[in-house]
């Protein structure tokens, strides 16, 4: 967009609720141009008042400190870029291993080899990032005018800036060029034009300078981001230190596709903001900013201008700028960009219909979306009374059954069973048994489709193993599920109301904290995140999200789904549930009444449990009749590491569960409810530890934990050897 960015006094107030015609075009306010120069007025404003942070970052940048940020951000960071593969693991250990390091300096030495060192994936990922790219292009007075630039967020969705879009009318005057670049050999490439839909999906906001918009599909119907890919947005922590590189993707001043590599420094981090210093163009407006690993850390926005004692914007030479001189005479000092994080907490509050709020789950479990705005969008007859987003269980019946809501349709859902199911009578010659224990979460599912899920994930690690498969007949699965969801669920009908505007996973934590059966909640929250190498002093990096909204339990909860695959609601509903079991007497005995109903009586006994089952079974082995032998318990994704959860068992831990022969604890480094893993304390007496790397997204499924090769191995040993 070529207009002065600098020029004018802007009036008070927003005037968004104004709509009034410039150019032929309907604004909501004030023009484009006006609200550009809003943004670069404020950007400016927010560079003044950052100046002595700035100056400090680069003193000690000066001073030989080459990412000169918090030890809570640098440890995030490097454990992001290792697990994200940003750095090759080699590398990392002939370098890293090299000297005697302290851990600060291991952190630092990790994000500085991710700088000096770029495989030759790279490029190649850079290309691909790039693809997601486009000039956003406006058609005025028969014209065509290069506007700004946008990038793709999802299959159907594209980002820019609200100044690039401020409404839906400007939005349907433009159009997305993808494409709009050279080719290898330099000439142009073959540009391809893709409508805008902001009928379908438009969302901005001017203080963030943001707008999301709908693209139309392709002729064959397929979307853009099917086409030209898309960037996965993330509300996890690590994506950036102070000092560290980032690379630009845009239009600048309307030109075919540029990029700004890795020239450039983080100097300040703000709330909402960061500032860099790189080589844009005002065209730049709405362009993605990428770390290394290409992952969007911010929205571009504006430069800087320079400015004298006066206040009066510099030329390059010097002097004081004039509107004459145009903005290629203007100094610029700094860029800044909106944080993705703070774009995603704002979009995560918007009240939207349910299409509207499903195009915004399309944008993917990293960006909190699929799960925040489901917490946030009211769900009538769904959601727990004071606490939205905590979905109240089925309503038991008197038939052994769960009769489910209705749909959203109206038509009755399927018909649950509450009861578990037992195995036949002659699976593994009628004395042997193999029970599965579920963990939490399981209320709306049927026990014969999880107990033929987790025997489907058992047989895949079993024919690695090279080892008979099982029959989903032949398995006992008590289910408790539906017990202990409507136990969970009185208790929370008491809540204090939490108001739209506060509703996050850590509000809930607050919630939870107070209603604690014992006043534990809090006590295992910060442990878990201890365990998970959080520092005990000073706050913990944040991306943002989520930031000054509550109190304490943020940090926490931000650190351990910043080093896991688990988002801060699961998180915190989990580590609820479990302590609802340990602190309330009667919930333990409803939940271990409802295992016990589908239980065998003698023989011996193979129990594998999973999650918060691996603490309900823990304590069955302390109920278990005379003649039933637990030749085998394996525990998987099990929080028992925790004092707070051990200390609480009905044997008192950590100790070796009482008759048990043999232990099998299997967890992932990258599942945040096995944070107290593996067990180490010398306590817990003789158990074989068994690591494994679950797939992304998948760190703490059963199925995933029980198709390796050695966990299942150590199940089918036990089944198939002679009585």
């Amino acid at each position: 967009m070529r207009t002065s960015v600098v020029a004018g006094v802007l009036a008070e107030g927003d005037g968004e609720g104004e709509n009034r015609t410039v150019d032929g075009m309907s604004v909501t306010g004030r023009s484009n141009e006006e609200l550009h120069e809003r943004a670069t007025a404020e950007a400016a404003q927010r560079y003044e008042e950052s100046a002595a942070e700035r100056e400090r970052v680069e003193a000690r940048i000066a001073a030989g400190v080459r990412f000169p940020d918090n030890p809570d951000a640098l440890a995030v960071r490097a454990d992001r870029i290792l697990d994200r593969g940003g750095l090759s693991p080699s590398a990392v250990v002939a370098d890293i291993h090299g000297e005697a390091m302290d851990l600060p300096q291991a952190n630092e030495r990790i994000i500085d080899l991710s700088n000096e060192l770029q495989a030759w994936s790279f490029l190649p990922r850079g290309v691909r990032a790039g693809a997601t790219v486009a000039r956003i292009t406006l058609r005025r007075d028969g014209r065509e005018l290069p506007h700004g630039t946008g990038f793709l967020v999802s299959p159907r969705l594209l980002m820019t800036n609200h100044h690039v879009l401020p409404d839906e009318g400007f939005a349907r005057q433009c159009f997305a060029e993808f494409n709009a670049q050279v080719t290898v050999d330099n000439v142009p490439d073959t540009a391809v034009r893709m409508e805008l839909a902001p009928g379908s999906f438009f969302a901005a906001d001017r203080r963030l300078d943001f707008a999301l918009v709908a693209v139309m599909p392709a002729l064959d119907g397929r979307p853009p981001g099917e086409i030209f890919g898309w960037n996965r947005l993330s509300v996890q922590l690590g994506k950036l230190v102070l000092g560290e590189r980032v690379n630009i993707i845009g239009h600048p001043d309307g030109r075919l596709k540029e990029i700004v590599l890795r020239d450039n420094a983080v100097l300040v981090r703000l709330d909402d903001f960061i500032q860099y210093r790189t080589d844009t163009r005002p065209g730049n407006s709405g362009s993605p900013v990428f770390n290394d690993q290409w992952e969007v850390v911010a929205l571009h926005h504006s430069g800087v201008p320079k400015k004298d004692d006066r206040g009066r914007v510099l030329r390059k030479d010097g002097r004081p700028w004039s509107q004459g001189d145009g903005d290629d005479a203007i100094d610029w000092v700094a860029n800044e960009g909106v944080r993705i994080s703070s774009i995603l907490k704002h979009l995560a509050r918007l009240d939207l219909d349910p299409g509207r709020r499903a195009l915004l789950a399309e944008m993917g479990p990293d960006s909190g979306l699929d799960q925040s705005t489901a917490a946030l969008a009211p769900r009538p007859d769904r959601s727990t009374p004071g606490l939205p987003g905590v979905t109240t269980p089925p309503v038991p019946d008197t038939l052994g059954t769960v009769a489910m809501p209705e749909s959203e349709s109206g038509t009755p859902r399927t018909q649950v069973p509450k009861k578990g199911r037992p195995a036949r009578g002659t699976a593994f010659g009628g004395r042997r048994h193999l029970v599965f224990l579920h963990g939490r979460d399981q209320q709306s599912k049927d026990p014969d489709v999880l107990r033929r899920e987790w025997t489907s994930g058992l047989n895949r690690g079993l024919t690695l193993a090279a080892l008979p498969t099982v029959d989903p007949e032949d398995v006992w699965f008590p289910f408790y599920g539906t017990r202990l969801a409507g136990l969970v669920t009185g208790r929370e009908s008491t809540a204090p109301p939490v108001g739209l505007d506060e509703v996050s996973a850590a509000a809930a934590a607050e919630v939870f904290a107070a209603e604690s059966p014992t006043g534990s909640y809090e006590q295992l929250l910060y442990e878990a995140a201890a365990r998970a190498g959080m520092p005990q002093n000073g706050p913990a990096a944040t991306e943002g999200f989520g930031a000054g909204l509550v109190g304490a339990l943020h940090r926490p909860l931000s650190w351990l789904a910043a080093r896991s695959d688990l988002d801060e609601w699961t998180i915190a509903t989990f580590l609820r549930d479990v302590d609802l079991y340990l602190g309330d007497s009667s919930v333990r005995q409803a939940v271990l009444d409802s295992v016990l109903e589908t239980m065998p009586t003698t023989g011996e006994l193979v129990l594998v449990t999973h999650s918060l089952g691996t603490v309900v079974g823990v304590d069955l082995l302390t109920r278990l009749p005379d003649g039933l032998d637990p030749v085998l318990l394996v525990t998987a994704g099990s929080p028992l590491g925790l004092d707070g959860v051990n200390e609480r068992l009905l044997a008192r831990g950590p100790h070796r569960p009482p008759k048990v022969r043999d232990w099998v604890n299997v967890w992932c480094p990258t599942d945040a409810v096995a944070v107290g893993c593996p067990l180490e304390d010398e306590r817990w007496g003789k158990l074989t530890q068994l690591a494994v790397q679950n797939g992304r997204d998948r760190a703490h499924k059963i199925e995933e934990y029980l198709a390796h090769e050695k966990p299942a191995g150590e199940i089918g040993t036990v089944l198939t050897r002679a009585a």
